[in-house]
């Protein structure tokens, strides 16, 4: 119901004024003037308890330049590397790609767990604000998406982190910069791929929200397809979505993404009661963790 009041409202605002389209209300920008991290007070999907803390010493908040082909001048954008940074070289590394929600300080509770993953700090983490959200200057693009995670790799390549130690984890949003840098790498090939609740196309998004029958050309330019990408994605394949997810169908994009991989391996997490941005804590956040870590270690 959520999801076709959405798109109904912007079928309204694109039948009032031509010139916006669905490519404008997909990112979901919020500048901040300053992370806050643990003291944020917003809604979040979920919160950790003290158990799950990360001393600041393991916390570094860092900017990075990002530039896609056609930019003439780098996009500044802003990052949180958990784990000691002088490890890089020789741990296991997740490069976290964000929803479409706000910033950094929405998702920080994500990103702790997953620094949780197998012991504290077991693994390094790596997330970043697209471009346009959080602190991260410029405004998001899909062509922006992918420099700016490809900036987050870059980083890692020159700390010395090498392909075999990279895993790439997109949730909803970031399933489109995950897919894409798994299906056709830049920096770095990732070892590993982790989806949880991606959607199939830009497209598909269109005709699961709209109630009118509209080409989905009339909404958007983006040419987001991960339904379509995965079937060049030969790495290691873990997907997590939730049954009742009312905004991104399971039936109808989940299933249709892991349908079309045919790699080494693929890993299927449906999480029964869990609604879009749920699945950890609907899942349970231990065996949530067990199941991610079982993934990067390959005890399949």
């Amino acid at each position: 119901m959520k999801k076709n009041v959405f798109f109904l409202a912007i079928i309204i605002a694109i039948s009032s004024v031509s010139c916006l389209r669905m490519d404008d209300m997909l990112y979901n920008e919020s500048a901040l003037d300053f992370y806050k991290l643990d003291d944020y007070e917003g809604e979040v999907d979920f919160r950790l308890d003290n158990s799950y803390a990360i001393p600041d010493s393991l916390t570094y908040l860092f900017t990075l330049e990002s530039q896609t082909a056609t930019e003439t001048t780098p996009t500044k954008i802003y990052a949180i590397y958990l784990g000691d940074t002088n490890r890089i070289a020789t741990d296991t590394i997740i490069m976290y790609c964000h929803g479409n929600r706000d910033h950094m300080d929405f998702y920080w509770q994500r990103e702790k767990l997953l620094a949780n993953v197998g012991g504290k700090n077991r693994f390094g983490v790596l997330m970043l604000d697209y471009r346009g959200f959080g602190m991260s200057e410029g405004k998001s693009t899909e062509e922006g998406l992918y420099a700016d995670v490809d900036a987050g790799l870059t980083w890692l390549k020159n700390h010395g982190l090498t392909n075999d130690r990279l895993v790439i984890y997109g949730f909803s949003l970031g399933s489109a910069p995950a897919t894409e840098l798994a299906a056709h790498p830049r920096s770095m090939i990732p070892s590993k791929l982790i989806l949880e609740s991606p959607f199939a196309s830009a497209a598909v998004m269109v005709q699961d929200g709209s109630i009118l029958d509209i080409p989905p050309s009339y909404f958007t330019n983006l040419k987001i397809d991960n339904a379509e990408e995965i079937k060049r994605v030969n790495q290691p394949f873990l997907w997590f979505h939730g049954i009742d997810d009312t905004f991104l169908n399971i039936k109808t994009h989940g299933e249709v993404i892991f349908k079309n991989y045919h790699g080494t391996k693929g890993i299927a997490v449906r999480v029964k009661g869990a609604d879009h941005g749920e699945v950890p804590e609907k899942f349970g956040f231990v065996p949530y963790c067990k199941q991610i870590e079982d993934f990067i270690t390959g005890n399949y």
